[in-house]
């Protein structure tokens, strides 16, 4: 994932920042408590896309 076009994306819901997991290939939302697929390079920022993330996912 190019860190340029990382820094111009936000939550869809939250409008706020994401983080890049390379092990899962997904953008992580902490606010929304969601993690955006990231399919072939290309982000999938829909929300009825995404899963929702596990407290433990969070680190909570």
């Amino acid at each position: 994932m190019d860190t340029r076009l990382l820094e111009l994306l936000v939550c869809p819901v939250t409008k706020g920042p994401l983080d890049y997991n390379r092990e899962t290939q997904e953008l992580i939302s902490r606010s929304a408590r969601l993690a955006y697929p990231v399919r072939d390079g290309i982000p999938i920022l829909l929300e009825n896309e995404a899963r929702t993330l596990t407290d433990e996912e969070l680190g909570l």
